[in-house]
């Protein structure tokens, strides 16, 4: 874990404290700007209750992507970089 770096990182509402490694900052960026903007697409094409049914309309969008083959707007670093993320908030 060393030469890892701290950034905040806001998802619909929330901000969380994550740790990449520096080259991999633009892509994790890239990535919460998608995230976000699929958010505010869904929020305003579909009605939610709260902050929590827009993330998982945008997990399941993402999930239904990955099981076809295809991320729109997400390149394989992006991918990694999410699979690395993933790995970082598992751990107890």
């Amino acid at each position: 874990m060393q030469g890892l770096i701290p950034i905040n990182v806001v998802i619909g509402d929330r901000t969380y404290r994550i740790k990449i490694e520096p080259a991999d900052e633009e892509v994790v960026r890239k990535t919460l700007k998608t995230i976000n903007d699929k958010i505010v697409e869904f929020k305003t094409l579909f009605a939610g209750r709260d902050m929590q049914d827009y993330v998982a309309m945008v997990l399941l969008w993402y999930a239904t992507q990955a099981s076809l083959g295809t991320k729109p707007g997400i390149t394989s670093a992006v991918s990694e970089a999410l699979t690395r993320m993933e790995q970082l908030l598992d751990r107890p």
